[in-house]
């Protein structure tokens, strides 16, 4: 098998420099010119592990989970978000390696992580405080979902997203505006649900406490349960912005077994647009998080953490645009 050394005997340069090459990093162009033509001529083929030796790098990115559902990377937005990351990180030789779900956000995380010489690690909807902190040897981390107390995060712009929400209900004519919420413990939903206060004031709508719901961690039954709430007031809302495309879409189902139209008798927007919003009846109006471009960001900025340790990073924290996907779930009742 050809091998590094190899490549540096062929090309008449060290195995540094040919390492440099390999990695595109402070090589003349004549030098990596001279190596790839030896790495072609050779049939080289990158090893991982004299890879490692030849960079100080196990290559390795750890990926951990800290949402409350328990079901990782499976859940839809999550599981776009994750697929984006894993494209961008490939493209710079880059593996990922999945901590159990079941390990959460824990110093033995990072221990394990730590044991396991992963080169950096991203937080996937981290809740509660950051647990990752007090370690004498700190590996380059971001959070995905979430903004912390130290440098590395990127999110959607949760709060744009309930404005663009409200307005378009306001555009069709409604008033009775009522809110399925994330759990407040998460970033995502305290968020959202400001942007919901935000946007009601700013349209000089009043903001009923009992038309607030709170719908916990982005699963069907917290939806269902929620809109249960909804539909059993005296007075129901006209309108209902749900806080994730999961809980919009239980809820809708929940409104129609209580045998009520949707949307002509209560509207929905959902927030995420997972690929399943399009495909129900009727298909959902979302704010559409950006979910490539979040797991391309996430990636960008965790490489420029590992490449450069004793720097600091030029952008910390990296807000995604969201945008408003109108479809059928919201009436005019104008």
């Amino acid at each position: 098998m050809v091998t590094i050394y190899d490549i540096a005997k062929h090309s008449g340069y060290s195995i540094a420099t040919v390492s440099k090459a390999l990695n595109n990093k402070g090589v003349s162009e004549k030098a990596k010119k001279k190596i790839l033509a030896s790495v072609k001529e050779l049939g080289y083929t990158p090893n991982s592990s004299a890879r490692t030796l030849a960079t100080n790098k196990s290559w390795m990115i750890g990926v951990v989970f800290g949402e409350t559902l328990g079901i990782g990377i499976a859940h839809p937005f999550f599981s776009e978000v994750i697929e984006a990351f894993k494209r961008h990180a490939e493209l710079y030789g880059y593996d990922l390696l999945f901590v159990s779900r079941h390990m959460g956000l824990q110093q033995e995380t990072y221990k394990h992580l730590l044991h396991r010489g992963v080169d950096g690690i991203i937080v996937i909807q981290a809740f509660g405080e950051d647990e990752l902190s007090g370690v004498s040897q700190p590996i380059p981390t971001v959070y995905i979902d979430r903004p912390t107390n130290k440098p590395g995060s990127v999110h959607s712009d949760n709060k744009a997203g309930s404005l663009l929400a409200v307005k378009h209900f306001v555009e069709n004519g409604h008033t009775k505006i009522a809110h399925i919420m994330g759990d407040p413990e998460n970033f995502a939903g305290r968020e959202r649900l400001n942007g919901f206060k935000e946007a009601m004031e700013l349209h000089d709508l009043p903001i009923q406490e009992n038309y607030i719901v709170n719908g916990g961690f982005y699963g069907y039954a917290g939806g269902r349960e929620a809109m249960i709430r909804l539909l059993s007031l005296k007075e129901r809302p006209t309108a209902v912005y749900v806080a994730g495309d999961e809980m919009a879409i239980a809820a809708m189902k929940v409104t129609k077994e209580w045998g009520l139209r949707v949307p002509e008798d209560i509207s929905f927007i959902g927030f995420d647009d997972v690929k399943l919003a399009q495909h129900v009846d009727p298909p959902l109006t979302t704010i559409k998080q950006d979910k490539e471009l979040i797991g391309q960001q996430s990636a960008i900025l965790l490489l420029d953490k590992i490449n450069n340790k004793d720097k600091t990073t030029a952008v910390d924290r990296k807000v995604i645009p969201v945008s408003l996907v109108k479809r059928e779930s919201v009436y005019s009742l104008k």
